[in-house]
């Protein structure tokens, strides 16, 4: 794979190119497993998340949040991620997601690397993501990264609660 960028998205094109691979993300959950479907409808119906789309750079505005879009040298969206502050202490990983041609080249791992600097640098002394348990691919880059399990940090609805699993990571 070609030169790797990370931009912070604040550009129009950029967001729509973050809004692009996040609705493949979508997608992707949707045809992943019945289960990631069930929780896909359940926390992020199309209009809730069109309009959680519409909001990017307001959820996730610097000082207290970024998103992030790696780009090849050819200027392809390969993927993106993003932050935002669930307390004073607390930031949440949201949204990482690489492409198919991007998969397995270590593009999730800049992602995530350069939102745990970045929320470090930030102020912030923890950080924390959930994914679903059938995706093991994540859980082995999130414990890489040196995230480990933890108990929920916000209310999860029983159901859903056993097919995810949460990681925080001191910083």
């Amino acid at each position: 794979m070609s030169r790797i960028t990370l931009t912070h998205a604040t550009r129009p094109d950029d967001l729509n190119a973050v809004r692009a691979l996040c609705w493949a993300y979508r997608d992707f959950l949707l045809s992943h497993s019945d289960i990631d479907r069930d929780i896909t409808e359940t926390f992020y119906p199309v209009a809730k998340y069109t309009a959680l789309m519409a909001d990017l750079p307001i959820l996730h505005a610097r000082p207290k949040g970024i998103v992030l879009l790696a780009r090849d040298a050819d200027g392809t969206a390969l993927g993106c991620g993003m932050t935002h502050a669930l307390d004073d202490e607390t930031s949440e990983v949201k949204r990482v997601f690489v492409s198919d041609r991007a998969r397995g080249k270590g593009v999730a791992a800049l992602i995530c690397t350069a939102l745990i600097t970045q929320a470090k640098t930030d102020g912030f002394t923890r950080i924390v993501l959930d994914t679903s348990k059938s995706l093991h691919a994540a859980q082995r880059l999130y414990q890489r990264l040196g995230f480990t399990p933890c108990a929920p940090y916000q209310p999860i609805p029983k159901d859903v609660l056993p097919e995810l699993l949460f990681y925080e990571r001191a910083l």
